[in-house]
C-alpha cells in the first residue's frame, strides 16, 4: 500500500505544462498543511536544476553530522590508523585505580568483546595487584558538557541523549530485560544494578507489548511502567546515563572483584568544570596547556576513527558524533563543545558556504538550536566531493534501499543504490541530504529539509517522490 501511495505522488502530476520545478513543487505541497520545505538540487557544474526556499533556515536533525564527520576528516590527521590518541587507560595513583577516558566511543564491556575491551585492563590491574582503595572513572580530558545547548530534556534518558563523557562505555546506555511472568504480577527485570528500579509494569493475559520507562535527569532511580503479554518475548529497553565516567568506575569494580583483586572503597567520577579557557571566543591566545601525560599501567588502542565515522553515517548514532566533535575541538583547543564548532566553522568558511547558512549547537543534530540551510549545504556537499578524502566520506553515507537508515527507502525506485545520503529526523523535522545518481547517469548534490510536520504527520515520502521525480527527469 505505500509503495502504491509512492509511486502516485511520483505521478500524480502530467508533465505537460509543467517545469520540473513546478512538478517537484506539486508534490511537496501534497504534504500536511503546515510543513515547511527546503530543497536545492544541483547538476555536476552546480548549476540548480530545483530550488525551493534555498536560503531558508531549517533544523537539520541529524544531518549535522555530516558537518561534524566532514570536519574531522577536515582536521583530525591519521583516520585510517589505529586510534592511538584515543585509546582508555589505566593506572594506579597511590592506592587508587584511575580509569582515564581519551575520547573512544566504542570501549565495551560486553561478555564477548573482542576489540577495544574494558576486560583488558581489568586483567592489568589484577595482575599488577590484589588490593586497591578507590575505582575513579576520570573523563578530564573534555570540560564537563554532557548535553549540549538544546538539548530536550525529555531525551536525556533514552538511548538518543545519553550523557557525553571522554571516558565512555557501552554506548552510555544499560540495557534491561523485561520478562513476563503471569496475567496480574510484575514482571521479571533482569538489568545490571547499576539503577534502582521500581518495577510499575504489568503482565497481562494478551495483548501488545507496551513497555515504558521514565527518570529524573541526574537520579538513578528507574521507573518502568507498561504492560507485556503472557508468553510475549522479553522485552528490551535501552535507557541512558548521565554520568557515563561514574558508570565506567562502576563497571570496572567489578569486573575487578570478579578478578579476585579486592576494591575497599568505592566508584566514583572525576571531572572537569567548564571555564572561561574552554571558550574560543573568550580565551585570549592558545589554550591552557593540558596536564602532562601520566605513565599509563595499560593502555587500550581502538580500531581507526575513519570507521567510526563510517557507523555514525550509517546508523545516525549520537553519542558517537557528539564524541567526535570534542575531537575535532581538541585540535586547536581544549575538547570543549565551542572548540569543536569552532573548527566546523573554520572548514564551512573554507568550503565558502555563507555564515547566513548554518548555526550548529551540537554534533549530533539532537540540539533544537541547530540551523541549516538547503544552498549552504549543497555547497559544502560540492567542496566535500573535491577534497582528498571526499570519496572516503561519502562512502560512510547510507544507501538507498541498501543499508542504514536508507535501507527501507527508495526501493523499487530509479534511486534504488544509487542514493548516497544522510538521513535526519527529529520532532516535527524530516531531512535527507547528499548524493544522487540520475536516470541518465549524471550526479546530482541535493540537501532537502522538512520542518514543522503537523503531528502524526510524515514528510519523507514526499521529499522522496521529489527526488525519485528529478532523478527521471535528468
Amino acid at each position: 500500500m505505500r509503495r502504491l501511495l509512492f509511486l502516485a505522488l511520483v505521478l500524480a502530476t502530467p508533465a505537460t505544462g509543467q517545469t520540473l520545478q513546478q512538478r517537484v513543487e506539486t508534490t511537496l505541497d501534497e504534504a500536511a498543511t503546515g510543513t515547511r520545505f527546503g530543497l536545492v538540487v544541483t547538476d555536476a557544474d552546480g548549476a540548480e536544476i530545483v530550488a525551493v526556499n534555498p536560503d531558508g533556515r531549517f533544523i537539520p536533525a541529524s544531518n549535522t553530522k555530516m558537518f561534524t564527520t566532514a570536519a574531522a576528516f577536515a582536521t583530525v590527521p591519521g583516520l585510517d590508523q589505529p586510534d592511538v590518541a584515543g585509546g582508555t587507560a589505566v593506572r594506579i595513583e597511590g592506592s587508587n585505580v584511575i580509569l582515564e577516558g581519551h575520547g573512544d566511543a566504542r570501549l565495551s564491556s560486553a561478555d564477548d568483546c573482542a576489540v577495544d575491551c574494558l576486560a583488558t585492563l581489568a586483567d592489568a590491574v589484577a595482575a599488577k595487584t590484589r588490593h586497591v582503595r578507590d575505582v575513579i572513572g576520570d573523563d578530564t580530558l573534555f570540560p564537563d558538557q554532557r548535553w549540549s545547548p538544546g538539548m530536550s530534556w525529555n531525551n536525556i534518558p533514552s538511548r538518543s541523549g545519553t550523557g557525553i563523557s571522554a571516558l565512555s562505555l557501552d554506548d552510555n546506555e544499560l540495557v534491561i530485560r523485561v520478562t513476563p511472568t503471569v496475567p496480574g504480577e510484575v514482571p521479571t527485570i533482569d538489568a545490571l544494578g547499576y539503577y534502582q528500579i521500581e518495577n510499575r509494569a504489568l503482565t497481562t493475559a494478551a495483548g501488545a507489548t507496551a513497555l515504558g520507562y521514565d527518570r529524573d535527569p541526574n537520579r538513578r532511580v528507574l521507573k518502568i511502567s507498561g504492560t507485556i503479554a503472557v508468553g510475549a518475548p522479553a522485552g528490551t529497553l535501552r535507557v541512558g546515563i548521565d554520568d557515563p565516567a561514574d558508570y565506567a568506575a562502576w563497571r570496572f569494580k567489578a569486573l575487578l572483584e570478579a578478578r579476585g583483586v579486592r576494591v575497599r572503597g568505592t566508584a566514583s567520577a572525576r571531572h572537569r568544570a567548564l571555564a572561561p579557557g574552554d571558550d574560543p571566543a573568550v580565551r585570549k591566545g592558545a589554550p591552557p596547556a593540558r596536564p602532562p601525560v601520566q605513565e599509563a599501567l595499560a593502555r587500550l588502542t581502538p580500531p581507526p576513527l575513519a570507521e567510526n565515522i563510517v557507523t555514525i553515517n550509517k546508523v545516525s548514532q549520537n553519542l558517537h558524533a557528539e564524541l567526535l566533535l570534542r575531537r575535532v575541538g581538541l585540535q586547536h583547543g581544549t575538547g570543549s563543545i565551542a572548540d569543536g564548532q569552532a573548527q566546523v566553522q573554520a572548514m564551512l568558511e573554507q568550503a565558502g558556504v555563507p555564515r547566513t547558512a548554518y548555526d550548529l549547537s551540537d554534533g549530533s543534530g539532537m540540539s533544537s538550536y541547530n540551523r541549516a540551510a538547503p544552498r549552504g549545504t549543497v555547497t559544502m556537499l560540492r567542496w566535500i566531493a573535491e577534497q582528498p578524502w571526499g570519496s572516503t566520506w561519502r562512502a560512510s553515507l547510507p544507501i538507498g534501499g541498501v543499508d542504514g537508515t536508507l535501507s527501507r527507502r527508495f526501493k523499487g525506485t530509479v534511486l534504488e543504490g544509487k542514493i548516497f545520503a544522510k538521513t535526519g529526523t527529529l520532532n516535527a523535522t524530516n531531512a535527507l541530504s547528499g548524493y544522487m545518481i540520475a536516470k541518465s547517469g549524471k550526479e546530482l548534490t541535493f540537501s532537502s529539509f522538512a520542518n514543522d510536520i503537523p503531528a502524526d504527520a510524515g514528510a519523507t515520502k514526499f521529499v522522496d517522490a521529489a527526488l525519485v521525480l528529478i532523478a527521471e527527469a535528468n
